[in-house]
Formats: C-alpha cells, structure tokens, sequence
C-alpha cells in the first residue's frame, strides 16, 4: 500500500511542528538574472516644467531638448502610447509646449542599439502572437533574460529564435537593455507562467507605462505551508534586499528602507498543512509574492532560497516526512505559477485576457495534498 493510501497516524498537540521550523540562514542560490528589481528597471520617469520664459515649441522637440539619446520617434511613439502627459492630459506630438507646462514622461530605458542577443532554438509555449504582442506560458528553469551566470539559453534568446525564424532578422528593440529585447516585466527562474513580450518600440512603451500604473492585472497561485488564517487579506510591507544576504529580499514593516509593494490574496483550496491561495499583484517587486508570505508565517512549498524546501507544518511521524519528502521531490522549486495575465492591447486599446493551467508538478503535488487531507478526515 502507497503512502497516500494510508490513514495517517493519530497526532496530539505535543507532534506538531512549529509555524517556523527552518532559520532565516537556510541555504540559497547563487544571484541570477532574475534577481533584480522586476518594474522600474523596465522603464525610467521624468517630470520637465517649462520656464516661465519658454518660447512655444513643439512637445517631442521640447522632450528632445532636455533628454539625450532619445530618437525622435522614439519620443513621438510615447506622446502616441499617451505615456508623455502635459498638466496631467494626454496631447499629440505637435502640442506646442507653453510656460509653466509640467510634463510627466515614462520611457522604456534606453539601450544601445550595437548589441544584439544570440537567437537559440529553445522550446517556447507561445499563447498568443499578432505585430505588437506575444503572450508565453514559460516553463521553470528558464532564465527571462541573460545575467550573471548565465549567458544564454534564456527566454529572450528563445524569442531572439523565434522572431528570426518568422521574420528573417530579430528586431533591435530600442529603448531596453540590450539583452532584454521585448522585455517589459520578468517573472523568476523557476516560477512559471504567463508573461507578455513587446515586439516593437510602440507596444513596449504602450506595456511599459502600463505596469508603471499598476492598470496589468496579474494573478498568481502559490501553494504556501500553513493554514491561512481567514479568506483573503492584504500585504503591504515594503520589499528590499536583505542587507546581510544580498541574495536574498526581506520585508521593512516601518520606515522608509526598501520599496513599496503591495499584494492581494485570498484561499482557493486548504489541505490543512499547506494552503493553495491566489495572489493578485499592484506592484512588481523581486520576490515580491515569496517575501510577502513569509514574511506572515506562510512560505512558499518548495522554495528553496526561502526555506519552503523543509517541513514546516506537519507532524512527527516518519510516513508524514517521508509523504512531504517526495512532494518536494516531485517539485523541487517554489510553487507559484503565474496564471492570469490583463493588458490594454496597445494597438486596439481593447482590454484582453489570457489564463495558464497549472503546470504539471504543481497539479501532481496539489493533488497528492488533496488525497492526503481526504484520508486524514478518515
């Protein structure tokens, strides 16, 4: 008889494992591409005020002006994606600035346009694909883009790929770093799901200013350790690097050390030592899901750089760890899956939608858990 076929063995109070079973210094990876600040590296802002003085002239030219190493289509292509503001109003190119006028700009970062990512025939799941936009449901273990420590076989190098094949040549993304062609948001290594590429300057500008508004929608599935205490509920505890492990985030609940980050969640399914919830992102921070629940006693099953890779609900009993032992096997990553991904098309202006099945080792282990919570009512 398998393990998920027995009844559990009865427990008391004195065999329950604490909330917290595993220290802050449990073992981490080393630092990879994925581990730097996951929005406002994809764009840059700007406030201008023009001078009491200022002669009319038009608004791209204006922005020219007063920022360097901006083309002027690029420029005209964010007046266009309504990222440039005067006074708080969108305007056309040829607004002609006047005294007083306070511009806001948000702008992809800007690039240099010699560099190219290396194309690399890797498997893509690609959802949806038009001019503008290609939506992906990304597997674990794949890098977004290039970083320390690895060079290549990145997303990025397989859309690099991709575009070559369909379109003869992979497009210089300008306005993004060079080795992040089309990249406008990023989700961990080995997190999977759904993320959106930009395949032109206009749809990555249009998408840029999007996540810089927080108007994506993104939601997540993280199977967590514990029983969530209630059904839904907010985090919003600023998000920084740990300052004694920089491979590792931390949350700031008082002051003004790390960045603001804000998450949504609430219960899909319990199995009593472990719970399946839903997390809906406002912002965008490394980690940010990961932290967020540690950081109120629930971490994520199987992540290893945060301590979900050990036992920390459950009992005593050696047929329960040995259970837990092969679910972590089974998925040897942290458990989040990146399912619900909204945007504005920047071309049609109409909202679109796009949802990802669980991959298949989060479904095997939530599964397993579910088989377990039955025979332990037992």
């Amino acid at each position: 008889m398998s393990l998920l076929e027995e009844k559990p063995d009865p427990e008391t109070p004195d065999e329950q494992l604490p909330v917290e079973a595993v220290s802050d210094n449990c073992p981490t990876q080393e630092l990879d591409a994925d581990d730097a600040p996951q929005s406002d590296e994809f764009y840059e802002t700007h406030h201008l005020v023009a001078d009491p003085k200022q002669s009319l002239i038009r608004l791209d030219r204006f922005i020219m002006d007063r920022l360097s190493h901006r083309s002027r289509s690029k420029v005209q292509n964010a007046i266009r994606a309504g990222t440039v503001l005067v006074d708080d109003r969108e305007v056309k190119p040829n607004y002609k600035v006047k005294p007083g006028n306070q511009i806001s700009i948000v702008l992809p970062r800007n690039t240099d346009p010699d560099e190219r990512i290396v194309p690399q025939k890797i498997p893509l799941n690609i959802l949806y694909e038009d001019d503008d936009v290609m939506v992906i449901d990304k597997q674990a273990n794949l890098a977004v883009h290039p970083g320390v420590g690895i060079p290549n076989g990145t997303l990025v190098n397989a859309v690099a790929w991709h575009l070559k094949e369909a379109a003869g040549d992979l497009p210089i993304m300008n306005g993004n770093e060079p080795n992040r062609p089309g990249i406008v948001h990023r989700i961990d290594k080995d997190t999977t799901g759904l993320m959106v590429i930009a395949k032109n300057e206009y749809a990555m500008t249009h998408l840029a200013n999007q996540f810089y508004h927080h108007t994506i929608e993104r939601r997540y599935y993280a199977l967590v350790w514990g029983d969530m205490e209630g059904d839904e509920g907010t985090i919003r505890v600023n998000i920084g690097r740990n300052p004694n492990d920089r491979r590792l985030f931390m949350v700031f609940p008082e002051g003004d050390d790390g960045k603001h980050a804000v998450t949504h969640w609430r219960v899909v399914e319990r199995y009593y030592y472990v719970t399946l919830v839903e997390c809906r992102l406002e912002t965008g921070r490394t980690h940010q899901i990961r932290v967020h629940l540690k950081s109120i006693g629930h971490t994520l099953f199987g992540d290893p750089r945060y301590g979900g890779n050990q036992i920390l609900k459950g009992t005593l009993y050696s047929k329960y760890k040995q259970f837990v032992e092969h679910n972590l096997q089974v998925i040897p990553r942290q458990a989040l899956h990146a399912k619900v991904l909204g945007f504005t098309h920047p071309t049609t202006g109409e909202h679109v939608r796009f949802e990802s099945d669980l991959p298949f080792d989060m479904k095997q282990v939530i599964e397993r858990w579910r088989i377990y919570l039955a025979s332990r009512k037992k």
